[in-house]
C-alpha cells in the first residue's frame, strides 16, 4: 500500500479550505444582488455600463467551476484510473476559462480600482491565462504531453490568483494597514505573480 503523502494532503485541505471560502463569495451574489459585497463600490460601473453587470457575474459563477475542473487535471490517480473524466474535466476547464472566465477576467480588468497599475496587471493576467490555456490544448491535440503538462501548470497557476490575491489582501490589511488604493495597486500583481514563480519551480522540479 502507498505512503500517505503529506504535502499532497496538506495541499489538499489548503486548497479545500479557500475553494469552500471562494464558495461563499460566490453564494453572495445568488441571487442576483448588484449591491452586495464586492459590487457595492463598483456602483459607477453598474449603473454607467450596461455590460458590465452580467460580464461580472459569467467571471463569478465561472470561477468556481474553473478551480474545481482545474485541480482535478493534477490528480495522478484519476489521470492514471479514469483517463476520460481527467480529459472530459479538462475540456471543462478549457472551455470555461477561454470563453468566460478570462475574457471577462479582462473585461472586468479594465474597470479595475488602484489605476493604472492596478488595471495594467488584471489585464496581463487575464492575457497570459487566455494564451497559457489555449497553448496547452494545442499541444495535447498535437501529442505533446511534456509541454502540455508545462501549460497547464501555468493556467492553473493564474487560474488559482482567485484564492491567493484574496490571501495576500488579508495578509496585507491585517499585518500594514495600508490605504485601500494601495491594497489593490499591490494585490493586482502580488495575486499572480508569485503563483506563476511557484508554478515555474514546480515544472523544473516535477516535468523537466
Amino acid at each position: 500500500m502507498k505512503s500517505i503523502s503529506y504535502k499532497q494532503v496538506a495541499w489538499l485541505l489548503f486548497f479545500a479550505y479557500f475553494f469552500m471560502l471562494m464558495v461563499q463569495i460566490t453564494l453572495r451574489y445568488i441571487p442576483l444582488n448588484s449591491e452586495v459585497s464586492f459590487l457595492q463600490i463598483k456602483q459607477t460601473e453598474v449603473s454607467g455600463i450596461k455590460a458590465y453587470l452580467p460580464i461580472f457575474y459569467i467571471h463569478v459563477y465561472s470561477a468556481i467551476f474553473v478551480l474545481l475542473a482545474g485541480f482535478t487535471q493534477f490528480n495522478s490517480k484519476i489521470l492514471a484510473k479514469y483517463p476520460k473524466i481527467h480529459q472530459w474535466l479538462g475540456y471543462l476547464y478549457v472551455g470555461l476559462v477561454l470563453l468566460f472566465a478570462s475574457p471577462s477576467g479582462i473585461f472586468i480588468g479594465w474597470f479595475a480600482n488602484g489605476g493604472l497599475m492596478a488595471k495594467t496587471s488584471f489585464i496581463i493576467l487575464g492575457i497570459l491565462w487566455f494564451w497559457f490555456t489555449i497553448k496547452a490544448i494545442l499541444l495535447i491535440l498535437k501529442r505533446k504531453i511534456i509541454a502540455h503538462k508545462k501549460f497547464m501548470y501555468r493556467s492553473f497557476a493564474l487560474a488559482a490568483s482567485a484564492i491567493t490575491l484574496r490571501l495576500w489582501k488579508v495578509i496585507l490589511v491585517y499585518l500594514f494597514h495600508p490605504a485601500p488604493m494601495d491594497v489593490y495597486q499591490i494585490i493586482a500583481w502580488l495575486g499572480w505573480i508569485p503563483n506563476l514563480l511557484i508554478a515555474e519551480w514546480l515544472i523544473k522540479k516535477k516535468i523537466v
